[in-house]
């Protein structure tokens, strides 16, 4: 059964891909210059090409006929490409009559065939021919009436019964003629077909509509015409119609940079209509899809696809080639121009698939990092992946750079290539302080400061080359040429990379330094109040060599807390509100216990029980951090998570429209065109 729908997916894409074949041929005729061509030449004095309407509706016949081949259902996609099938078969039936006529009268015999060995050879040849020819049909139409479609028999019969070579002629013509009234015949009876079809399409297209809704109808029309891998086949055969073409009319080897001149000219031949444009698209998404999952599976096997992430199925990279496109009108330039332009797109997609390996492998490696594992095959394919794109990225930058003068722009579309290479060495570098702390078998003093600042640097970085693109941008619109796409992207571009990682950046600072306040202004325990409350930290769980005093009169470290202040302005006990005091301020009875000064202190016994599962553990405190990267961005530790949208630190949020399109790709757009005012 799954060998059956594997062969009805692959005959439902591979029976519509004619459709956009035709579309894309349709589009690229330009009728008036095809009149002006047949008024040059010697089929000026035909009357089928006399007026310029009948090619005008051949044009809009056309496009019908694409629609029907698109949007029919399957079994009547087949069963049309049947009769097709049928009717060049009874085509080539006919062809083989008429040669072996032709040939019988260059020879001029007319005595039995039996008698003469090379009409004998015509006449054996012929006739089996004809029965395949016979059979064939006959099999496709699934009937057994084969004397229906054996007209193109009755040269051959008459010439087995010595019927003179001129009525053969005559014979001949009979039988194609009685061939095509039976074709006339069989359409006229089935005149209505195309009728009933769309009267029973309509129908159900209302009855849809009506029921689920317009977008419920178009997304059941894209998963049942499956158009992404229509679209992906179409302009493979495309592209590999171009590569054989090229290399059919050339004898010499190519080099090197021929190749990558012919690869880049193949890929600009192949989407000058916006039907090959769509069709490069889904490709690239298909590809970058294809290499996203070979970098899960490289990382975590067949775990991997478990708990598949949505957002990284290159959706993200083909929009962004789309975007791009149209923003620099790459179908109406030259092949040359387009080859150029292409080169730079490619480049920014490429990136762009780096940056979802980089979202992908990072949550893994640091991961490893803070889960202690020893699998040494594990930590060598995370890092192996880290250190490629670390290195690669560079690497592109670098050969993008030889190609090209170095400029402002130029910098601007490289900038991703370098901020993917910082994003990964800070990710080793946080990966390596994990590896450490495991050795030292003890916490790193200010691990949560070290990681701070080193997602907060290349942070930055982003800001600061988000604010380039916009300050750059704004000079192109306002003293070059202004567009509606141009000024929508930079809008966005502003709105989402400058004035909301700025606003989560300063709120992430205020949070730090409100804390760090707080900490301060907190009392520290002496050693006879810590050894006359001997108790552990209720955040992390471990014994407490050095602590803080809250105004409730409960014992923590003083990084615990500051991690717990991250999240909540309470105390993790009692939940009471914790307000900056001065460092002057003592506690009553410094040595009495703590637990023995309140009766909020003579229950702590009872709270630290109760409220074990509402405090969060340090020893999680590297797992909890992984999940956040996985959602939001690079990691922090436990106490940077917020619990409310409105307090979370920079480096963890990116906003919901960049878990679609990624930061700074959209706005490259106008970069794109600033390189078509440079080809022209």
């Amino acid at each position: 059964m799954a060998v059956k729908d594997r062969v009805e997916a692959v005959l439902n894409v591979g029976l519509r891909v004619p459709s956009i074949m035709l579309l894309d041929v349709l589009y690229r005729w330009d009728v008036s210059s095809f009149f002006q061509k047949i008024q040059r030449s010697s089929l000026s004095n035909n009357p089928l090409f006399q007026y310029k309407y009948l090619a005008l509706y051949l044009h809009y016949v056309g496009y019908i006929l694409s629609l029907v081949l698109l949007t029919l259902p399957r079994q009547h996609l087949v069963k049309l490409y049947l009769y097709v099938l049928t009717a060049l078969l009874l085509f080539a039936g006919h062809q083989v009559s008429r040669d072996y006529v032709r040939s019988e009268l260059e020879s001029g015999y007319e005595g039995p065939v039996y008698l003469e060995p090379l009409s004998m050879n015509r006449f054996t040849t012929a006739l089996i021919g004809q029965l395949v020819v016979c059979t064939l049909c006959s099999c496709v139409m699934q009937t057994k009436r084969i004397w229906l479609f054996s007209a193109h028999l009755l040269p051959l019969v008459a010439r087995l019964c010595l019927v003179p070579l001129e009525t053969i002629v005559f014979i001949n013509r009979f039988s194609m003629i009685f061939t095509g009234l039976e074709v006339i015949y069989f359409l006229a009876s089935n005149l209505l077909v195309p009728y009933n079809l769309a009267k029973t399409a309509y129908r159900e297209l209302a009855q849809v509509v009506e029921v689920y809704g317009l977008l419920a109808l178009g997304m059941s029309l894209w998963n049942q015409l499956v158009l992404p891998v229509l679209f992906m086949c179409f302009w493979l055969l495309l592209f590999a119609l171009q590569i054989y073409s090229y290399f059919s009319t050339r004898d010499q080897p190519t080099s090197r940079e021929r190749l990558l001149f012919l690869f880049l000219t193949s890929i600009a031949e192949c989407c000058s209509t916006p039907y090959s444009l769509l069709g490069l698209v889904f490709t690239v998404s298909f590809i970058a899809l294809g290499v996203l999952t070979l970098c899960k599976f490289y990382l975590q096997g067949y775990r991997a696809f478990m708990n598949d992430n949505t957002m990284h199925r290159g959706m993200t990279e083909g929009i962004t080639l789309l975007i791009l496109a149209v923003q620099t009108g790459l179908i109406e330039l030259q092949v040359i121009h387009r080859a150029f332009l292409l080169s730079i797109i490619l480049f920014i997609v490429v990136a762009s698939i780096l940056q979802s390996m980089l979202e992908i492998a990072d949550p893994i490696v640091l991961a490893l990092g803070a889960s202690r594992d020893k699998s040494l095959w594990k930590h060598f394919r995370a890092v192996s992946l880290c250190l490629f794109l670390l290195i690669f990225p560079a690497y592109m930058a670098y050969m993008i750079c030889q190609f090209f003068h170095m400029d402002f722009w130029l910098l601007i579309i490289i900038s991703s290539s370098i901020l993917t290479s910082l994003q990964v060495l800070g990710t080793l570098l946080i990966y390596v302080l994990f590896m450490v702390e495991e050795f030292r078998k003890a916490p790193v003093e200010n691990m949560d400061e070290v990681i701070y600042c080193v997602n907060g640097t290349y942070r930055l970085l982003e800001f600061l080359v988000a604010v380039c693109v916009v300050c750059y941008g704004v000079s192109e619109t306002v003293f070059g040429e202004w567009s509606v796409m141009g000024s929508t992207i930079i809008l966005v571009h502003s709105y989402y990379n400058v004035w909301l990682r700025a606003q989560l950046g300063w709120q992430s600072f205020l949070l730090r330094r409100d804390a760090v306040n707080k900490i301060k202004s907190l009392p520290a325990a002496s050693s006879t109040q810590l050894e006359q409350y001997n108790d552990i930290c209720a955040i992390c769980y471990q014994d407490m060599n050095s602590a803080v005093i809250t105004p409730c009169s409960h014992f923590f470290h003083a990084g615990c807390l500051k991690k717990w202040l991250y999240v909540q302005e309470t105390c993790p006990l009692c939940h009471s509100q914790l307000k900056s005091q001065s460092p002057a301020t003592s506690v009553p009875n410094q040595d009495t216990p703590a637990a023995n000064q309140s009766p909020a202190g003579q229950e702590d016994a009872t709270a630290n029980k109760k409220q074990d599962d509402d405090t969060p553990p340090d020893d999680g405190k590297e797992e909890e951090s992984v999940q956040q990267e996985g959602d939001n961005g690079p990691v922090m530790s436990a106490g940077e998570t917020s619990s409310s949208s409105s307090s979370a630190p920079l480096h963890l949020v990116r906003p919901p429209f960049f878990t679609f399109i990624p930061v700074h790709f959209v706005a490259l757009g106008f970069l794109c065109s600033h390189v078509c005012a440079m080809i022209y």
